[in-house]
C-alpha cells in the first residue's frame, strides 16, 4: 500500500481540475433535497408528505434523466449537453423558490430532467485525465469528494436556510451551480482518454448492456439500498430514545470512515471485486442492529463506513471496464441511476420493516439483501469467466 499515488494524481492538472468541479457542484444537488423539504413545509405551510412528493420527483427526474444525458454526452460532448442544462435548470430555479406548492413541484421536476450531469461528467473526466494504472487511485478521491459533499450539502443549506430563508437559500445555493456548471463549460475537460480506439464509434447499447454490466447497476443499487435503509433505521431509533439532537455525531462517525476506507482502497496496489466489498459491506453494516445508545451507533458506523466508499469505487472502476469508452457516458448514466433507485426502495422498505419490528429487523433486512445480491453477482461473474475459459480452451 502506497499513498505515492495520491501524489501522482493530485499532479496532474486536468484531474485536479475535475475533481474540484465535482465536488463543488455536487454539494448542491446533496443540499437541495433537504433543503426542499424545508421549504414545503416551513415556507408553503404543507405537511411532511407533500415536502417528500416533491423530494420523490426531483429525485425520480434526477434518475431517469442520468442514462439519456449521459447518451448525449456520449454522442455530442460536454458543451452542448450542459449548455441546455445551464438555461433550463438556471430558468427553472430562479422562478421555483417563489411560486406556491404545484407550480414547485413541475419545477423541481423539469429542473431535475436537465440537471447538469456531473456524476457522469466527473467520472468521465477522472477516467480520461489519468492513465489506467492510476484509475482506481483517482476515483477513489473522487469517492471522498463525494462523501464530503454528501455531508457537507446538507448541513450548509440548512444552517442557511435557518438564517436567511429556505427561498433565498435555494435561489442562491442553485444560481452558484449554474456558476459552476458554467465553468465546467468552460474549461470543457476531455471525457475520453486521448487516442481512444473507439472515440468516434456509435455503439448499439445491445453491444455492451449484457449481463455483466446488468449485474454491477444491481450491486450499486443493493449498495445504496443497503447504506440508505440502515441510516433511515438508525434515524427512527435515536428519535425512539430521545437521541435525536446526537445524529449528526452518527453520520460524522459513517463519514470519516468512509473517506478513511476510500483512501486507503485508493492506495492499495490491487483493487478487489464489487461483489466482495458489496458483501463486506452488508456484513459489517448487520452488527449496527445491536447498537444501544447514538455512542455505539457512532462507533459501529464508522466500522460500517470503511466499506462504503471503496464498493462504489470498485462498482464504478468495474463499469468503466466491461463498457466500451464511447458508450461510457450512457453507462455511468444507467450506473447512477442505478444508486438512486437503491436510495429512493431503501426509506420505503426499511420503514415498513421499522413500523411492523422495529429498527433491529430494519437493519438486518436491507443488510440482508445486499448481500444476497452480492453473492448472486459474484456467482454470476465467477460462471462468466469460467464459460470464457472454457471457450477460449
Amino acid at each position: 500500500m502506497s499513498f505515492a499515488a495520491y501524489r501522482s494524481v493530485l499532479s496532474r492538472p486536468r484531474a485536479r481540475q475535475v475533481l474540484l468541479l465535482g465536488l463543488l457542484l455536487r454539494i448542491p444537488i446533496f443540499g437541495t433535497g433537504v433543503l426542499l423539504m424545508l421549504h414545503v413545509v416551513n415556507q408553503l405551510g404543507r405537511s411532511w408528505g407533500e415536502a417528500g412528493l416533491v423530494s420523490a420527483v426531483a429525485t425520480i427526474a434526477i434518475a431517469v434523466s442520468g442514462p439519456w444525458r449521459g447518451r448525449l454526452l456520449d454522442k455530442h460532448g460536454l458543451r452542448k449537453v450542459v449548455a441546455p442544462s445551464l438555461v433550463i435548470t438556471g430558468s427553472a430555479w430562479a422562478v421555483a423558490p417563489f411560486v406556491g406548492y404545484w407550480p414547485l413541484l413541475v419545477l423541481a421536476g423539469v429542473a431535475g430532467l436537465f440537471v447538469v450531469p456531473i456524476f457522469s461528467v466527473a467520472r468521465q473526466g477522472i477516467i480520461a485525465a489519468v492513465p489506467i494504472h492510476e484509475r482506481r487511485t483517482a476515483l477513489s478521491v473522487d469517492g471522498v469528494a463525494v462523501e464530503l459533499a454528501y455531508m457537507s450539502g446538507p448541513a450548509v443549506a440548512v444552517w442557511a436556510g435557518t438564517q436567511w430563508g429556505t427561498a433565498p437559500t435555494l435561489f442562491v445555493v442553485q444560481m452558484l451551480a449554474v456558476l459552476g456548471g458554467g465553468v465546467l463549460w468552460l474549461l470543457d475537460p476531455p471525457l475520453r482518454e486521448e487516442g481512444s480506439a473507439d472515440d468516434a464509434v456509435a455503439l448499439p447499447r445491445a453491444s455492451w448492456f449484457r449481463p455483466r454490466f446488468v449485474v454491477l447497476c444491481l450491486a450499486a443499487a443493493a449498495s445504496t439500498l443497503v447504506l440508505v435503509g440502515s441510516e433511515v433505521s438508525v434515524v427512527a431509533a435515536l428519535q425512539g430514545w430521545g437521541q435525536y439532537a446526537l445524529l449528526g455525531l452518527v453520520f460524522a462517525g459513517w463519514g470519516l470512515g468512509s473517506i478513511v476506507g476510500g483512501l486507503t482502497y485508493g492506495a492499495l496496489s490491487r483493487g478487489f471485486s464489487p461483489f466482495l466489498l458489496l458483501a463486506g459491506l452488508a456484513v459489517v453494516t448487520m452488527p449496527m442492529a445491536l447498537a444501544g445508545s447514538a455512542y455505539t451507533f457512532a462507533a459501529l458506523a464508522f466500522v460500517a463506513g470503511l466499506l462504503c466508499a471503496p464498493t462504489i469505487t470498485a462498482s464504478v472502476e468495474a463499469v468503466s471496464r466491461v463498457v466500451p469508452t464511447a458508450a461510457r457516458g450512457e453507462a455511468m448514466g444507467w450506473h447512477g441511476s442505478c444508486m438512486t433507485a437503491g436510495s429512493a426502495a431503501a426509506a420505503p422498505v426499511a420503514g415498513f420493516v421499522i413500523d411492523h419490528g422495529g429498527y433491529q429487523p430494519a437493519i438486518l433486512v436491507v443488510s440482508v439483501a445486499g448481500l444476497a445480491v452480492a453473492l448472486a453477482g459474484g456467482a454470476s461473474a465467477l460462471f462468466a469467466r469460467r464459460r470464457r475459459l472454457a471457450l477460449a480452451a
